[in-house]
């Protein structure tokens, strides 16, 4: 009767990926992701339901770069057992027939609350004990949800990345727990993926000053745009006093966003941007100058996007917008110099 606000809000994005399914989008689904100077583009999906899945191909998405897992648990009337998460994350990869899952450990407690759980009241939620935090806090709860994962990709490929990870030990602990798993199966003769790869997600402004470390150690990364932003501009996104009070497209930001993408790209470590930020076009605009190459975003956002990379010439676009980003540039409002580029360039909005 009263789902979660996350619940809610997949059901809201399959209904809005219906009404925008206009016939321009239509005939671009099976056209490449390239812009007009030939850089190539992965745009996946996010997802965390199964009635989402048939979006991959009503899309034209590459793969899902986010699959939340934690609403499997959301809509459950208890707690899914291992056999039951199995069942479901084994769906999954058969209903994406080939292409990438990455599939993001649970990422409860904080403000996503489970009716079966017991909660504790929390004055800041967004920053207590939430996802990973929990998950190690709590390990058989983790221990599980990656046991059924293991057992679900048998013999197939599994992409793991574990949110809220705020220091480089967090995410060494995790893998540890992965290990640990595997051996178990492998001891009792059960089938294991044939290839793992463990990621984070880069959402904790922490970590960007724990890049070297963190790209030595994971086999991927993803950018959690939104939380990264509400964290590092220090605004609850829920709170509409403060909510648009700075500009997602400030300096200050952008800086942040292409030190990851460069220092990723120097260490050969696949990085993914997933979020709001992805999934509008002039945003998106930004993310191609400053080099990223894959997004995730909502279904009903690819055809627009897609419209936009390949009315773009990314290389041009990278020498305009890459030298207002340094210190003492005279335009510092990168917002209103992606407008007017737009505009002069005939790029689709």
């Amino acid at each position: 009767l009263r789902p979660a606000q996350d619940v809610e809000n997949a059901y809201a994005e399959k209904v809005r990926f219906r009404a925008r399914r206009q016939a321009q989008y239509r005939r671009l689904r099976n056209k490449p992701s390239v812009t007009k100077d030939g850089v190539e583009f992965s745009l996946q999906m996010n997802a965390g339901l199964l009635v989402d899945l048939p979006h991959l191909a009503e899309a034209g998405a590459a793969g899902v770069g986010l699959f939340r897992t934690e609403l499997q648990f959301m809509v459950a009337s208890s707690f899914p057992r291992m056999r039951e998460q199995q069942a479901q994350y084994e769906q999954v990869l058969d209903a994406a027939d080939g292409k990438p899952v990455t599939f993001r450990s649970l990422d409860i407690g904080g403000d996503k609350v489970l009716p079966y759980l017991r909660s504790i009241q929390e004055e800041n939620p967004a920053m207590g004990w939430r996802a990973l935090r929990l998950g190690l806090d709590r390990p058989g709860l983790l221990r599980t949800q990656i046991r059924a994962l293991l057992k679900a990709a048998a013999g197939r490929d599994l992409k793991l990345m574990f949110p809220m990870v705020a220091d480089v030990s967090e995410f060494v602990r995790a893998r540890e727990l992965v290990e640990k798993e595997l051996k178990h199966l492998r001891r009792h003769n059960h089938a294991v993926p044939e290839k793992i790869r463990l990621g984070v997600m880069v959402e904790v402004p922490s970590l960007l000053f724990q890049l070297d470390e963190l790209l030595a150690q994971v086999d991927f990364v993803s950018v959690g745009s939104n939380d990264l932003f509400q964290f590092f501009c220090a605004v609850d996104r829920g709170n509409t006093r403060v909510a648009d009070r700075f500009d997602t497209l400030n300096i200050g930001f952008l800086r942040a966003l292409k030190q990851i993408i460069d220092k990723a790209n120097a260490a050969h470590v696949p990085v993914t941007l997933c979020g709001e930020l992805a999934g509008r076009p002039l945003e998106a605009m930004a993310l191609v100058g400053l080099g990223y190459r894959d997004l995730s975003m909502s279904p009903a956002s690819l055809g627009p996007i897609k419209a936009m990379l390949r009315s773009l010439d990314a290389g041009r676009l990278s020498a305009r917008l890459l030298p207002r980003l340094e210190p003492g540039h005279p335009e510092a409002n990168i917002r209103d110099f992606l407008k007017r580029y737009a505009s002069e360039m005939d790029v689709a909005l």
